[in-house]
């Protein structure tokens, strides 16, 4: 099993979530009924598919929501068809990412002005709205129904598919990112990258249980965001792990984008060969290149490759709750990559 990127993100539902015929959710991150058709109904329009009255039949938890909470609603259109939507809400959540991770505001921006632009599988995009009363935002997506997280998938092909999604993805993407539609984007740059290597070597150096190769690597962590900066941008998806990455009717759908910024692509590629086994990565890797660049990958894709994978490890180091759990497996995987770069 792959590792699969820290469960750090938990929204504690309230125990009346757990009753599926509860029209009455009781949580000050969730709309009540009233005010969930009212702005269901102009989110929707923005679609273009509401004719006449939106009606909310049903309202159940997403039991997968992680950072921000989120509900799975089934809706009557006037007097025709139903449709069954996930909407997420922004609320008051510890998401400290230090520049990572942007919100709902962020995430409707990125699902309306990049995503259903892109001939690519992506849920439906019904549209979002503000509460006027609290400034509470709610993103509206198509609810894909059975659909499975690959990490999950009994089928290893499901991940190269995955690879091979993303690379599309980056290649369509490479040319989109100085589109002025797009200038809201985060763009990863030297600081953002230093930031985590200090908070690293911070939080090692107060627990008094930082390895001596450590500052070594912090200190010349600086030829790693070099090479990082001077690949090829794209715009990337930011945690590309198989636990945000659903299979529905064959197709790849990737969710949760919060965390998309303009960087090396080979950050979503590390993110998503985390674990597996030495001949899946390479076929992983393969699938990726041949997507991306159909005509033949950068002579130093696998040196660029190995940097995004020293950062990712230093983008869960220097996560105050990310260390709770995983502190050895980041630990150790940033020694390897490390080494293998000839930083140490």
């Amino acid at each position: 099993m792959p590792w699969d990127g820290p469960e750090i993100h938990t929204y504690n539902q309230p125990e009346s979530w757990l009753n599926t015929d509860n029209m009455n959710l009781s949580s000050a991150a969730i709309p009540d009924l009233d005010t969930l058709a009212t702005e269901l109904g102009t989110a929707v329009a923005e679609s273009g598919v509401l004719v006449g009255e939106l009606t909310v039949i049903s309202r159940h938890p997403n039991i997968y929501c992680s950072t921000f909470p989120s509900e799975i609603v089934t809706c009557r259109l006037g007097d025709r068809q139903k449709i069954r939507v996930l909407c997420k809400y922004s609320a008051e959540v510890d998401n400290e990412s230090y520049g990572t991770r942007r919100g709902i505001e962020y995430e409707t921006d990125v699902y309306r002005q990049l995503l259903q632009t892109l001939d690519l599988s992506c849920p439906t995009f019904y549209g979002a709205y503000r509460e006027p009363a609290n400034n509470r935002t709610g993103l509206v997506l198509e609810y894909l129904a059975d659909s499975v997280r690959i990490i999950h998938s009994s089928d290893i092909g499901t991940v190269f598919e995955a690879a091979a999604w993303i690379g599309r993805f980056h290649a369509l993407c490479s040319t989109r990112i100085s589109s002025p539609a797009l200038s809201f984007l985060n763009s990863y740059d030297p600081e953002y990258y230093r930031g985590w290597a200090r908070r690293t070597l911070n939080m090692e150096q107060q627990s008094g249980l930082a390895p001596r190769w450590l500052e070594t690597v912090c200190s010349r962590f600086d030829e790693v965001i070099e090479m990082l900066c001077e690949a090829p941008s794209t715009i990337i998806h930011g945690e590309y792990y198989p636990k945000n990455i659903l299979l529905h009717d064959g197709l790849i759908y990737p969710v949760d984008w919060e965390s998309t910024a303009i960087a090396s692509g080979e950050i979503d590629l590390a993110t998503l060969t985390e674990g597996w086994a030495p001949d899946d990565i390479e076929r992983l890797e393969l699938e990726y290149q041949q997507a991306r660049w159909p005509q033949g990958s950068p002579y130093d894709f696998h040196r660029v490759l190995v940097a995004a994978r020293i950062y990712i490890q230093f983008r869960w180091l220097g996560d105050p709750r990310a260390r709770l759990k995983e502190y050895n497996h980041y630990l150790d995987a940033l020694h390897t990559y490390a080494g293998e770069m000839g930083l140490i």
